[in-house]
């Protein structure tokens, strides 16, 4: 059956390829539970699963400093709603395309199922490039966006979040004008907001910090210790940050980032706080970093990363960003996990290296579900109109990301492959969404 209806999903969505691959990442898991289970199959569930239940895209139109006029490409693809109202970042790059979002959607209703906090998958954006525009352009920018997004969401229909090129400057525009249009102050429409106007603390923080924590897990389980290991990140961005602080925290050594251009080793360990400065305020390259770092880091332009030995890696960067090449450097060099913090980076080759090798490998769907965990919480704490404290957000994080770990493990025992976090992602995800589907009937 998996061979079929991946054969349905080319015919239906040519010229989408990121789709593909991930709907074909997830059909080879699911055979063993269709067999276990021939009631979901018989429903054509998986078939219903991969046809989102809406796909909506639109034109936005905005004027730049100069008055010029420019059209951009709106998406909005709500995959699933069965486990509650759909959830999902919106991505504003000049790659992306309706492909891709997807791909996004597609991995977030499992990602969002594994977290047992009741929301549906779906993942939006625009071909739009914040970067090197003015808070100006940004904001009409916004603004016109959300003016036709916001007939489709809601706290109880679709809530939006941010991800690559939507911060915290993105997320303030697309609510005040989402405010200006209904008239109404609906705290719980968009997440990631600011922790003084209905954010959340650790938001920021979460998906580092959770694929850390999964990461620490699943070291656990083989009996280590992330404390005195070698971590190699890649990326520079939000994810990147947050796992060289938590890893740091729990006693790794982090000794990469990397961004466009090429990658920095330092030997001493990234020097988080320089990091930040010339990321953050001073809006530079990892090359600027090496440069004011001194002689313990060194920076590889057009490298890759993966060439770096390390004892755990963290691809947190872009999809597709580990390939088999550098999945074979890694396992030369002794890696012992792999997890994944940015969305689907492991290539399918990739993987199936690691996983023949032993290495211990996070799928993202599990690994990196922090962020939206933490966009869980936020959502609780606008409905209670509360604010809980940065430990208590932290403490609850910590709580689902070992309860997502544990969920993901059990599973892989159960369908005689243990230790195999991809399947038991994609099955434990799949279980629990395919049950409330067939629940609530034909729909």
């Amino acid at each position: 059956m998996p061979t079929s209806l991946l054969a349905q999903v080319l015919r239906r969505n040519p010229g989408e390829p990121e789709f593909h691959q991930a709907v074909g990442e997830v059909l080879e898991s699911l055979a063993p539970v269709l067999a276990a289970r021939p009631e979901l199959a018989d429903a054509k569930l998986v078939e219903r699963l991969m046809e989102p239940e809406r796909q909506i895209m639109f034109r936005v139109c905005w004027t730049d400093d100069r008055g010029e006029t420019h059209v951009n490409r709106g998406f909005r693809v709500e995959f699933n709603s069965a486990l509650g109202p759909f959830k999902g970042g919106l991505r504003f790059h000049p790659s992306l395309n309706l492909g891709i979002v997807k791909f996004l959607g597609f991995e977030q209703i499992f990602k969002n199922a594994l977290t047992g906090l009741g929301m549906g998958g779906a993942k939006g954006g625009s071909d739009f490039d914040p970067h090197g525009r003015s808070d100006g352009e940004v904001m009409r920018f916004c603004q016109a966006f959300m003016t036709e997004l916001s007939r489709h969401i809601g706290d109880r229909t679709d809530v939006p979040a941010g991800d690559i090129g939507v911060g915290g400057r993105e997320i303030g525009y697309l609510f005040g004008q989402y405010r200006r249009l209904t008239n109404r102050w609906d705290a719980g429409v968009l997440t990631g907001k600011g922790t003084g106007w209905g954010g959340s603390q650790v938001r920021k923080e979460a998906t580092g910090y959770g694929n850390v924590l999964f990461t620490a897990e699943m070291l656990r389980k083989r009996g280590l210790d992330l404390a005195g290991l070698q971590v190699s990140v890649s990326g520079s961005g939000n994810v990147a940050l947050y796992s060289i602080e938590k890893a740091h925290a729990l006693g790794a050594r982090v000794v990469t980032v990397s961004d466009s251009d090429g990658y920095v080793v330092d030997e001493k360990g990234i020097d988080l706080p320089l990091l930040r400065h010339v990321k953050e305020v001073e809006r530079g390259r990892v090359r600027d970093y090496a440069e004011r770092r001194g002689s313990s880091a060194r920076y590889v332009p057009g490298g890759r990363v993966w060439e770096v030995p390390a004892d755990v890696a963290l691809p947190s960067a872009t999809q597709n960003e580990l390939d088999a090449d550098d999945a074979l450097a890694l396992v030369r060099n002794g890696v012992r996990a792999v997890s994944e913090g940015a969305n689907m980076p492991t290539t399918p080759e990739a993987v199936r290296i690691f996983e023949e090798a032993g290495v211990a490998f996070g799928p993202g769907k599990a690994a990196n579900a922090g962020g939206v965990a933490t966009s869980a919480l936020e959502m609780r704490q606008n409905a209670g109109r509360e604010s809980w404290s940065f430990a208590r957000v932290e403490q609850e994080l910590a709580d689902v990301m070992r309860r997502i770990h544990d969920t993901v493990y059990e599973t892989s025992e159960r369908f005689g492959q243990p230790g195999n976090y991809v399947v038991g992602a994609n099955i434990a995800g799949f279980e629990r969404v395919a049950d409330a589907m067939l629940a609530q009937g034909l729909v």
